[in-house]
Order: C-alpha cells, then structure tokens, then sequence
C-alpha cells in the first residue's frame, strides 16, 4: 500500500506548503480543493479491493472536499470581493518555515510510533501530523474568516488522512464518521462567516472585538 499511495501523500504535503505560501485568497481555496481530490484517490487506493465501499467513499470525499465545499468559499469569496489575505499574525515565510519543520518532526515521531504492520514505512502518519498542524497554522494566523473555514478543513483533512490507517479494521465507520464531523463543521463555519459579513460588512475576524462593549 505504502509503495502505491506514497506519491500522493508527497501531494498532499507540498499542497501544504503551497496553501501556507498563497496569499491570494483563490490560490488558498484551489490548494484545498485540489487537496480533496487526491485524499479522494487516496481513500479509494487505501483499501484492499476497488469495491463499492472504497468507491462511495472516495466519491464523497472528491464531491465533499474538492468540488461541494471549494465551490460554496468561491461563492463566498466573489460575495464579498476579498482577494488577498492581509497582514496576517504570522507572515507567510514564517509560517512555511514552521511548516516545513513541523513536516521534519512528524517525520521523525512518526517512526517512534507503534504503528500497524501495514502503516510503517508509509507517509500516512507523518503527512496527517504535517497535515493537522497546517490547518492549525491557517486557523491561528489568518485574519480572514474564510481562511480560517479553509484551515478548518485542512486541518480535518490531515484527521482524515489518520483515519486511513485504521482501514483495514473499520473503514466505512472511520472515513464516514469523519466526513460527518466535517459536514457539521463546515455548516457552522459558514453561519458564523455569514453573520460575520452582515454585521461588520467584513470578514477580518478581528472585527469581533467590538463585541466586548
């Protein structure tokens, strides 16, 4: 499995490091949604046999993360006429500097780890590590409300990626359950977004300190 999904997840990684590097609010959503697409192929590849299960679960997660989602942030991002991420809390040379050591240290932890026999050797660990503590850095350095959706979703994606080690013991209950969670998510991210813009007429989440009066 390692030897065929591999290349992928070296995808998902440098995807990563493109969404940490964009500024142009586009640039981050087109990362995430090509992000989606390959975690679909990923899903599909990660099971044993190309049977139905593997197929609607990868099916779901292209229709979900690369095509359904993206698709309702663009809509979002042409309502409110936002084309870059500006002055965020922590620039983006910093932030692919820690992205890129956060990736060497999940590296690292990962082989210290008591995997099963069928996850050592592969990069599901370490790029789901790298994974969740990209979408950490989105949600926690930007400003915008809608790259913080987006590191939401990056950051399950990396949840998602965990979730296929298990495959082989629980597939349909771990993969559904996820995409489930980030279903909701996603939901209430989009009502706080929409709230956001109508109140302020902004998406800079800093705006929100005018609550405290």
């Amino acid at each position: 499995m390692a030897v065929i999904i591999d290349p992928l997840l070296i995808v998902v990684l440098l995807l990563n490091f493109f969404v940490l590097g964009a500024s142009r609010m586009k640039s981050i959503i087109s990362g995430s949604a090509a992000q989606g697409v390959v975690l679909g192929a990923i899903a599909l590849l990660a099971h044993d046999e190309f049977g139905f299960q593997a197929l609607l679960i990868a099916l779901v997660t292209i229709t979900l993360k690369g095509i359904g989602i993206p698709w309702m942030l663009g809509r979002a991002l042409r309502d409110v006429g936002i084309r870059r991420e500006v002055e965020p809390y922590i620039g983006l040379i910093p932030s692919l500097l820690v992205g890129a050591l956060g990736t060497g240290l999940a590296i690292l932890f990962a082989h210290a780890l008591p995997l099963a026999k069928q996850s050592v050797g592969s990069l599901l660990v370490p790029t789901s590590l790298s994974t969740v503590l990209t979408g950490f850095i989105l949600l926690t350095s930007r400003r915008k409300a809608i790259s913080q959706v987006v590191g939401y979703l990056i950051l399950e994606n990396g949840v998602f990626i965990m979730g296929l080690t298990l495959v082989s013991a629980m597939p349909f209950l771990v993969e559904m359950g996820v995409l489930l969670d980030l279903l909701v998510g996603i939901f209430v991210m989009g009502i706080i977004v929409n709230h956001i813009q109508r109140e302020y007429a902004s998406l800079d989440t800093t705006r929100l300190s005018q609550l405290k009066g």
